[in-house]
């Protein structure tokens, strides 16, 4: 991509859009666009098909979805299944229609079957039943990869889909129920600590095993295949490592420095056993990430206290 060229970042203010946004400008890229949802609603065609014919981008980073954990995905399965579908639909169509020369699209790790083999292959898509508790979301993004795919073979378009592993860091969403594990487990923490409460409840076994990736190393591997990857096939994006959802409350915990003790609520849904993506593909075309999982989630602590108070 040349530095002065007119990159549209949907999503530009989130958890992804707002890192890619922000790795963009620090690596001289001077002229990135995008608009919040008050300006612009992504689900609405005609909205979208005017933007891109004014703006006229010559890139374009779908990031814009609606994201959220068990609960919101069990709560608005509707929701996550309609506005994902018309935001990429919307999207990578006009994109189409307005000559956008490449395309990525951000999908998610929730797309591979409930059971399928550790690490995730990108080519384990579709090859079993996926997990029921977001199985809405995930039948949304794997839609948007077949529509990727299916313009680069009809149209001759360089539309990529790369499939992130669990995100974290700065802008994340710390709702009290439907955030993700890492933001949810930060703000229990703190909260706890606040109150001098004597124990956290932490949902589920805590055996399940997650993948985390910091999102300023996203933004930059997204980045890296948007200037060194033009294959019709999606990259896995993660670290390649996993741990427990015990082991990240034990060190949410020392980051926070709550002084009490961590009980599990069995009561409460686990999710899928294990998500790790076997991300060779990526590290063969040069890329790694950088940050550690004690300094990211010390980096997202910060940045909750920066938002929320301390």
């Amino acid at each position: 991509m040349d530095k002065a060229a007119k990159i549209y970042v949907a999503g530009h203010t989130g958890l992804v859009g707002g890192a890619i946004t922000r790795g963009l400008k620090k690596q001289g890229y001077e002229n990135v666009v995008g608009k919040t949802i008050e300006e612009l609603d992504l689900t609405r065609q005609q909205q979208v098909e005017e933007y891109f014919a004014k703006e006229k981008p010559e890139y374009a980073i779908l990031a814009a979805a609606k994201v959220g954990g068990i609960h919101a995905n069990n709560t608005y399965p509707a929701q996550f299944i309609y506005i994902n579908l018309q935001i990429q639909c919307n999207i990578v169509n006009a994109a189409y229609l307005h000559g956008v020369k490449k395309l990525l699209f951000l999908g998610s790790s929730c797309i591979y079957p409930k059971h399928a083999p550790q690490p995730m292959k990108e080519e384990y898509l579709l090859t079993g039943k996926l997990e029921p508790t977001n199985e809405p979301y995930a039948i949304a993004k794997i839609a948007g990869i077949k529509m990727c795919q299916s313009y680069n073979r009809e149209y001759g378009t360089t539309f990529i889909s790369v499939m992130p592993t669990n995100l974290y860091g700065p802008g994340d969403n710390y709702h009290p129920t439907d955030s993700h594990v890492l933001p949810a487990l930060i703000r229990r923490f703190h909260e706890a600590k606040t109150a001098g409460s004597k124990s956290v409840s932490v949902w589920g076994t805590g055996k399940p095993r997650r993948e985390l990736l910091f999102n300023e190393d996203l933004a930059d591997a997204c980045i890296f295949l948007m200037n060194h990857y033009d294959g019709n096939e999606f990259v896995n994006i993660g670290t390649g490592e996993d741990h427990t959802i015990a082991e990240y409350a034990g060190l949410v915990k020392d980051v926070v420095g709550f002084p009490g003790t961590i009980e599990y609520d069995t009561s409460k849904p686990d999710g899928t056993p294990q998500k790790l993506l076997d991300c060779s593909k990526l590290h063969g075309l040069g890329w790694k990430h950088k940050t550690t999982l004690k300094d990211g989630i010390a980096r997202a602590y910060e940045d909750f206290l920066a938002r929320f108070g301390g």
